[in-house]
């Protein structure tokens, strides 16, 4: 608490920072749920479509490919981490907009390409609302009055994330029922953009990274082995 106290309340909020341990244990659990088997697993099955295998598949290897740092060196590779777990977030958002593109198009057979420009779109509206909405969050002190007070703020925050959220799931929902009357179609695309903006709103870890990367004081601080190998950690 008296680390805490030494830092500014809105620096301080933003400093609850997980252990390497428990970063670790994320990307496993992320990697493999909403990454591999709700994502990448619907792109491979049938029917199959190289049009969207190599979008898909090249930017999850690589992402991958990346993650062997974090889960073989967490401790050495904390700060960096941030940034790994925003660019997933981006990514498997990405992914879950294939899936989307790829029900409509392969397996219901849309030809229009007005699906694809709105779902790209939305795509990005999605993210960068999540950006807007982190910054906005923790520059005006609601990130330190959640923590001080609890659900109470929680309640008054969530018609503002509920009513952006459907809106993104109504506005996928409307889109499909236009292109088919299949409520199974409708059902899943439904859920994957539930999905969607879960994953989108991790991506804020991306501002995280920049933010911890400017105030390495303040950091050390609160985290004063942040970074370090674990051989060099007294507290692992």
């Amino acid at each position: 608490m008296n680390k805490r106290q030494a830092i500014d309340k809105i620096t301080a909020s933003y400093l609850n920072l997980q252990t390497p341990r428990e970063n670790r244990g994320n990307i496993i659990a992320f990697f493999i749920i909403f990454l591999d088997i709700m994502g990448l697993l619907p792109i491979l099955g049938e029917p199959f479509s190289f049009q969207f295998f190599w979008p898909a598949i090249i930017p999850v290897g690589l992402l991958h490919l990346w993650a062997i740092l974090y889960i073989v060196a967490p401790y050495k590779f904390e700060q960096s981490y941030y940034l790994f777990f925003g660019i997933y977030s981006v990514v498997n958002t990405y992914i879950y907009f294939l899936v989307i593109q790829k029900l409509l198009y392969v397996n219901i057979g849309v030809e229009s390409q007005i699906p694809f420009l709105v779902g790209l779109l939305l795509l990005i509206c999605l993210l960068v609302f999540f950006q807007y909405f982190n910054i906005k969050m923790l520059y005006s002190g609601n990130y330190a009055k959640l923590q001080k007070n609890g659900s109470k703020s929680k309640m008054n925050l969530s018609p503002f994330l509920t009513a952006s959220s459907i809106g993104y799931v109504i506005a996928q929902i409307l889109m499909a029922s236009f292109m088919t009357d299949s409520i199974f179609n409708i059902i899943i695309i439904s859920g994957v953009s539930i999905m969607s903006i879960l994953t989108a709103f991790f991506s804020i870890s991306i501002h995280r990274f920049f933010f911890i990367k400017k105030n390495q004081e303040a950091v050390r601080k609160v985290y004063p082995e942040f970074g370090l190998p674990k051989k060099h950690r007294k507290n692992q």
